[in-house]
């Protein structure tokens, strides 16, 4: 669903003044399906809003997304606002903050699956790969095993490992599936381990 925003020049309804604050003023008047009121209340918390998510989230993307989330929340649900329980800037905030936490633990309990899939198949995590790799062995022959790995087999692990990236977010900075990227990742796990000789205690 789009969020509605005033056009420009578009003339927006006058919201009566009563001694409340300008985000209260124009929350009721969204309570009441202005979007006139929406596009002023847009243009006043969008980049708080925003603020806000991209302190509790790392990625930039992520928290653009989640911060779209919000303000269609704030749309959607405007009559539940209470001025008895608070200020219109606290309720929204409220919505942003709860939004980020979502999401943060979303991802997080992504990524605990996939470390409990990987523990569950038998499958060796990239970094005891890597790191056991680079600790027993020259650089130049870790250089020339990657080498024989395939352009996004590479790209992953290197950016997994040496990035501290998690599945997901290298999935999303080589803009390919996550499930592609796993399957990536495993087989030039293997190729990599058997080109160095690693062995791996399961």
């Amino acid at each position: 669903m789009a969020v509605p925003t005033q056009r420009a020049g578009e003339p927006g309804r006058t919201v009566p003044t009563d001694g409340a604050s300008e985000p209260e003023r124009l929350l009721r008047a969204v309570a009441r399906g202005d979007e006139a009121a929406f596009g002023q209340l847009y243009e006043i918390v969008a980049p708080r809003v925003f603020g806000l998510v991209r302190r509790v989230l790392r990625d930039p993307a992520q928290a653009e997304e989640v911060a779209q989330e919000v303000l269609v929340e704030i749309w959607r649900t405007a009559g539940r606002f209470d001025p008895a329980r608070g200020s219109a800037t606290a309720w929204m905030f409220t919505i942003a903050h709860r939004r980020a936490v979502d999401r943060v633990r979303t991802e997080q309990a992504r990524v605990d699956r996939a470390a409990r899939l990987a523990v569950a198949s038998g499958q060796t995590p990239y970094d005891d790969v890597v790191e056991t790799a680079t600790t027993r062995l020259e650089q130049q022959q870790v250089r020339r095993c990657l080498d024989g790995l395939t352009e996004l087999q590479r790209q992953a692990i290197t950016i997994a490992y040496y990035g501290g990236h998690t599945y997901p977010e290298v999935a999303r900075l080589l803009e390919t599936s996550l499930p592609t990227v796993k399957t990536r990742m495993r087989d030039g796990l293997i190729r990599l381990r058997d080109c160095l000789g690693v062995e791996v205690t399961r």
